[in-house]
């Protein structure tokens, strides 16, 4: 009896505890450990079990169980915020990372149970079909998509082609071509994955070039920790720690602070912004802050200031984190009377623009979160000259979490065909090229300073005019089909 045989063979207890083992074990292709062979092994073990599932239900199980596995590991950092507080919330920490474990889960489960035993390419388009939904459903959370897992090779250059959703579905159908007996499934999986590398071997050997204005961006990372940043007796020594950062020598043409920088409303201290103004020698800057409108909403906010600290733009977050930053269905649990889960949170912005004012050259704003989905990284009706993330990552730990974030930030860059950079309260702070390339950083955890020359923007990608309206409108017409009664496919 083959492996394939006896790993299908495997019932009960034995047959969940493998499929937990390869959904952990799948988790490893992810940033920080970024091991793409891990599909080799990871994905045969999965296809062979959902293969020798007896029933829908217990196929549905395997795949449950072996997204708890992978998501269990990809999202460990869930537990960082938690641990902030640890006294009031630590508690809730592993809870919380069952509870997003095995919701994510569900959506496996729902490909494997539904997909015939055996027929593993069906089984390709119904998962990929589930990732695609719980990266758009209940507002989206596209976090550790199996695509990332080629971050760090040519491959992920596709991204620019067909997305992120797009390379996840040619890997796993690689893998199941090369998986199969006959000669002519063995090339076609070998050929995907030739055509994957050395398209994207070509695309970076094309040389960058920089911008005719020899444009120059300062990025500052104070490395704040998150437990003392709110703290009243410690806000005017963190304010200090961006104004002396800012301060470094050369002659930047805009300075970026992170996310939620400074801890005061821009709109009430024009003498603070007049401080950060002398400390850049009257350089624009990009910061975070936070609004508070007539109605008395907050806002997680970044502003444009002139060279002279004049407030000339803005721009409001507009997807938040949910039970983060707000409460889903808040009107009615307010009902129930859950008084403690219905705070008043922060309001939502209008939605992604480019901004164009000042000297700056247009760009697109995204706020920590809004990094990890495809389609906040443009907007319609101007494309930008480059991205600007500004973030707090001292939320994700020091372990896993910021490192996911940072991989996604790039392939957003890539999607795009647009420079980005990226400031952190602690990393890691960077400046990506147009091909996903990190050019200079500030390490995770280091308090620190980088001016980087800005790379020019590419052409215009084929994602980038299209998003993942390709790929959706293919899984979903493969999905009907197979949903059809089989003596109608037959023809």
């Amino acid at each position: 009896m083959g492996l394939p045989a006896r790993v299908g063979s495997l019932t009960g207890w034995r047959q969940l505890l493998l499929a937990f083992t390869a959904g952990a074990a799948l988790g490893l292709v992810q940033a920080p450990w970024s091991f793409p062979t891990v599909f080799f092994a990871a994905l045969p073990v999965i296809f062979w079990l959902h293969t020798g599932a007896g029933n829908r239900k217990r196929a549905a199980a395997v795949g449950w169980v072996a997204g708890l596995g992978y998501f269990g590991l990809t999202l460990a950092w869930i537990v960082e915020p938690f641990l902030v507080d640890i006294g009031r919330h630590g508690w809730m920490a592993p809870f919380a990372l069952f509870l997003m474990a095995a919701g994510l889960a569900t959506f496996w489960a729902a490909a494997f149970g539904f997909a015939p035993r055996g027929r593993t390419l069906v089984l390709i388009v119904l998962w990929s079909a589930v990732e695609l939904a719980r990266s758009y459903a209940f507002t989206g959370f596209p976090w550790g998509l199996i695509g990332y897992g080629w971050a760090d090779t040519p491959m992920i250059q596709m991204a620019s082609v067909i997305g992120i959703h797009g390379i996840g579905i040619l890997t796993m159908s690689a893998v199941a071509l090369l998986l199969r007996r006959q000669a002519m499934s063995v090339v076609s999986g070998a050929l995907i994955f030739v055509l994957m590398w050395s398209f994207g071997t070509y695309r970076l050997a094309q040389p960058v070039a920089l911008r005719a204005d020899d444009y120059t961006v300062r990025i500052v990372q104070p490395n704040v920790e998150q437990q003392l940043k709110w703290l009243p007796e410690f806000q005017q020594t963190f304010f200090r720690r961006h104004l002396d950062l800012s301060q470094n020598d050369g002659a930047p043409d805009i300075v970026i602070w992170p996310e939620a920088a400074v801890p005061f409303l821009p709109e009430e201290r024009a003498d603070l912004l007049q401080d950060i103004s002398l400390a850049t020698n009257g350089t624009e800057v990009i910061l975070g802050a936070r609004r508070r409108d007539e109605s008395g909403d907050w806002y997680n906010r970044l502003v444009l200031l002139d060279s002279d600290g004049v407030l000339i733009d803005n721009y409001d977050k507009h997807h938040l984190v949910p039970f983060g930053e707000y409460i889903p269905l808040q009107e009615i649990l307010s009902k129930t009377g859950l008084s403690a889960l219905t705070g008043r949170g922060w309001t939502a912005g209008e939605g992604a623009r480019v901004i164009s004012a000042g000297d700056a050259p247009p760009f697109l704003p995204l706020i920590c979160y809004e990094a990890i989905f495809p389609q906040h990284a443009s907007a319609d009706g101007e494309r930008a000259d480059w991205i600007v993330q500004i973030t707090n990552d001292a939320w994700f730990g020091k372990f896993s979490g910021p490192y996911q974030h940072l991989v996604q930030t790039r392939v957003r860059a890539i999607e795009q065909g647009l420079p980005l950079a990226r400031s952190a309260n602690t990393g890691v702070s960077a400046m990506v090229g147009p091909y996903g390339r990190v050019i200079e950083a500030i390490p995770l955890g280091e308090m620190g300073v980088i001016d980087a020359s800005m790379p020019a923007p590419l052409p215009e990608t084929l994602y980038s005019r299209s998003g993942d309206w390709p790929v959706a409108g293919f899984l979903l017409l493969l999905t009907i089909l197979q949903l059809l009664p089989a003596k109608r496919r037959r023809p």
